[in-house]
C-alpha cells in the first residue's frame, strides 16, 4: 500500500524566533495589563451589592437544605429549618427591608444597576481595545506567514482555524499561520496567568466574556422578582417537608446485605 508522502514547506528558521515568540510573549504581556487595568477600573463592592449577594446566598441555602435534607439527622434539619424559616417570614435577609411589599424597581431607572451595567461596559473595553490594536499589529507585520507543524496529525476541517490568513487548498492541516497561532493563545494562556497572577484573575478573556454576559441568577432572582416572596414561598417549601435520612435502619439494612 502506498504511503501519503509527507509534506515539507522550507521556510526560514528564524520566523519561529521573530514572531512566534513575540506574538505570545505581547499576549502575555496584554492579559497582565489588563489584569490590572480591570483592578484599577474596578468599582469597590458596595453595602447594598454585599446585602444582595447575601440575600441571594440565603435562598440558596434554603434550597440545599431543602434538597438534601435525607443527609442530615432530623435534630439537624428541624434546628436549620426553623432557622431559615424564622428568617424568612421575618425578611432577615432582605436586602432593603424596608422596600419590603413594595415592587421591585425598574432596572433601567435603578442607578446600582445602571452602575454595574457600566462596570460591564468598563471592562468590555480593557479587552476589546488591546485586542483590535494586537490583530492590526499582526495583521500589518505577520500575516500570510506559517510558522510552525503541529507534531500530532489532523483531520481536514481544522484547517480554516490553523491556517487562518494563508489561502492554499493543498497545505498539511498541521502547518499553523501567525495569526492563528494568536487566536491559539487567546484560549490557551489561562494556566500561564494563573501562574503569574493567581486563580483570581481578570488575564483571562473567555473568563471575561462569561461575566458580562451575568452571572448565572439564583433560583428566583431575575428581573422584576420580588426576593419577599421568594423567601416565603421556600419558608413554606421548607415547612411541608417529611423528614427521613438515609442512615435510618442503616445497621439493619447492611446485615441484610451481608447475609443475602
Amino acid at each position: 500500500m502506498a504511503q501519503v508522502p509527507v509534506q515539507t514547506i522550507h521556510r526560514d528558521s528564524q520566523l519561529f524566533y521573530w514572531i512566534l515568540f513575540p506574538i505570545t510573549i505581547v499576549m502575555v504581556l496584554t492579559g497582565i495589563l489588563r489584569h490590572y487595568a480591570t483592578v484599577l477600573l474596578a468599582n469597590p463592592p458596595k453595602a447594598l451589592e454585599q446585602r444582595a449577594q447575601r440575600e441571594q446566598r440565603s435562598l440558596a441555602h434554603g434550597v440545599s437544605v431543602r434538597s438534601n435534607f435525607h443527609v442530615l439527622s432530623k435534630r439537624s434539619f428541624n434546628t436549620r429549618r426553623d432557622a431559615l424559616t424564622a428568617a424568612y417570614e421575618s425578611g432577615a435577609y432582605l436586602k432593603a427591608p424596608e422596600n419590603r411589599g413594595q415592587a421591585p424597581p425598574n432596572p433601567m431607572t435603578d442607578p446600582n444597576a445602571m452602575e454595574g451595567m457600566m462596570g460591564a461596559m468598563k471592562g468590555q473595553m480593557a479587552m476589546i481595545i488591546p485586542n483590535t490594536l494586537i490583530m492590526s499589529w499582526i495583521n500589518a507585520f505577520f500575516s500570510g506567514y506559517v510558522i510552525m507543524k503541529l507534531p500530532f496529525p489532523l483531520t481536514i476541517k481544522f484547517k480554516s482555524m490553523l491556517q487562518a490568513g494563508v489561502a492554499t487548498k493543498d497545505m498539511d492541516p498541521r502547518w499553523m499561520s501567525s495569526i492563528s497561532w494568536y487566536f491559539l493563545c487567546i484560549f490557551g494562556l489561562q494556566p500561564v496567568f494563573n501562574f503569574i497572577l493567581g486563580s483570581d484573575n481578570a488575564a483571562n478573556q473567555m473568563a471575561q466574556q462569561m461575566g458580562q454576559m451575568g452571572p448565572p441568577q439564583q433560583q428566583g432572582f431575575g428581573p422584576g422578582v420580588d426576593p419577599d416572596k421568594q423567601f416565603l414561598a421556600e419558608a413554606e417549601n421548607l415547612a411541608v417537608i417529611e423528614h427521613y435520612s438515609v442512615l435510618d435502619d442503616v445497621e439493619d439494612r447492611l446485615l441484610e446485605g451481608v447475609l443475602a
